[in-house]
C-alpha cells in the first residue's frame, strides 16, 4: 500500500481563489486587468531605464532589477491563476508545480535584497554624494544584484528539491491558488520537520536581514537630512527616497501580516487575500509608485513618447 502511494502523483488540484462559480468570471476580468497592467508597467520600467541615457545611474539600475523581479514572481503565479479561473478543474502538472514554486521563491527573495541594495544606494547618494559614483561603481552594482540572485536560486533549489523528493502519499489537493511551500508541506506523509525548519530559519533571516539593512540605511539618511541647512536640500533628499520607502512599506507590511500574525488567526481566506496582494497587486503598484512620484521617470517617458514618431517603422 505504501509503495503504491509513493508512485503515481502526476498532478495537483489547486483550490483556487474561490469555490463560488458566479465569482470566477468577475475575478478573471479583475485579475486579467491587474496582471496586464503589471506586465506593461514593469516591462516599461525595464525598457525605459535601459534606453534613456539620463537614467543610466545606479538608482535606475536597481529599479530595473526590481521591475524584473516583480515581473518574474507575478508571471510565475498570474497566468496559471487566470487559466484556472476559466476552467472547471484547477489542476497543475507535478513538474509545473515544482517549477512554479522554484521561480516564485527565486524572485520573491531576490526582491527583498534588491530593495535592501536600493536603500544602501540611497544612503551613499545622500550621505556620501562626492564619493557616490566611486562607491556605487558598475562592478559594485552588479555584485549587489548578482549575490541575491545566486543566493535565491540556491535556496529555491534546496526547498523545491527537498519538498518534491518527499512522498505525497496520493494527497494532491493544495489549499491555495498556486504552489506555495507551506500548503505543499501539509500534503507530505513523510516527516517534513527538516524542511519546515529550513523554511522557518531562512524566511526569518531573509525578512529580518533585508529589513535591518533598509532600517539602518534610512536612520543614517534621516540623520544626514536633519544636519542639512538647506530646506531645498532636505526636500530633494526626501523626494529621492519617497518612492523606495513607499514600496518597502507596502511589501513588508503585507509580508509581516502574512507571517507574523498569531497561528490562531490564520485562515485560508485571509492568507489568500494577503497572497493575492503580494503576488499580483504589489508588482502592479511598484511601477506606478515610481512613475507617479519620480520626475526623472516621467521625463524619460515623455521623451520616449515624443521620439516615437521619429523612430523608423
Amino acid at each position: 500500500m505504501n509503495e503504491q502511494n509513493l508512485t503515481v502523483l502526476t498532478e495537483f488540484i489547486l483550490m483556487g481563489l474561490t469555490d463560488r462559480p458566479e465569482l470566477q468570471a468577475p475575478f478573471f476580468g479583475l485579475f486579467l486587468i491587474i496582471y496586464t497592467v503589471s506586465v506593461v508597467g514593469n516591462l516599461g520600467v525595464i525598457i525605459l531605464t535601459k534606453v534613456d541615457p539620463r537614467l543610466q545611474t545606479p538608482m535606475y539600475f536597481f529599479l530595473r532589477h526590481l521591475a524584473f523581479t516583480d515581473l518574474g514572481y507575478s508571471t510565475a503565479v498570474g497566468p496559471k491563476t487566470l487559466v484556472n479561473l476559466v476552467t472547471n478543474q484547477n489542476t497543475i502538472p507535478y513538474n509545473w508545480c515544482a517549477t512554479q514554486l522554484a521561480f516564485f521563491i527565486l524572485f520573491i527573495i531576490s526582491e527583498l535584497f534588491i530593495l535592501s541594495a536600493m536603500a544602501y544606494d540611497r544612503y551613499v547618494a545622500i550621505c556620501n554624494p562626492l564619493l557616490y559614483m566611486i562607491v556605487m561603481s558598475q562592478r559594485v552594482c552588479w555584485v549587489l544584484v548578482a549575490v541575491p540572485y545566486v543566493y535565491s536560486a540556491f535556496l529555491s533549489l534546496i526547498i523545491t528539491i527537498k519538498i518534491f523528493m518527499s512522498s505525497f502519499c496520493g494527497h494532491n489537493v493544495i489549499r491555495h491558488f498556486y504552489c506555495d511551500s507551506l500548503p505543499l508541506l501539509n500534503l507530505l506523509c513523510s516527516s517534513s520537520r527538516d524542511i519546515e525548519l529550513i523554511i522557518l530559519i531562512f524566511s526569518a533571516f531573509n525578512l529580518v536581514s533585508s529589513l535591518v539593512i533598509v532600517l539602518v540605511s534610512y536612520i543614517l539618511i534621516l540623520m544626514a537630512i536633519l544636519r542639512m541647512n538647506s530646506a531645498e536640500g532636505r526636500h530633494k533628499a526626501f523626494s529621492t527616497c519617497g518612492s523606495h520607502l513607499t514600496v518597502v512599506l507596502v511589501l513588508y507590511t503585507t509580508l509581516f501580516f502574512m507571517y507574523l500574525q498569531p497561528q490562531t488567526n490564520h485562515s485560508f481566506d485571509t492568507d489568500k487575500i494577503a497572497s493575492v496582494f503580494y503576488t499580483l497587486i504589489i508588482p502592479m503598484l511598484n511601477p506606478m509608485i515610481y512613475s507617479l512620484r519620480n520626475k526623472e521617470v516621467k521625463g524619460a517617458l515623455h521623451r520616449l513618447w515624443e521620439n516615437l514618431p521619429k523612430l523608423p517603422m
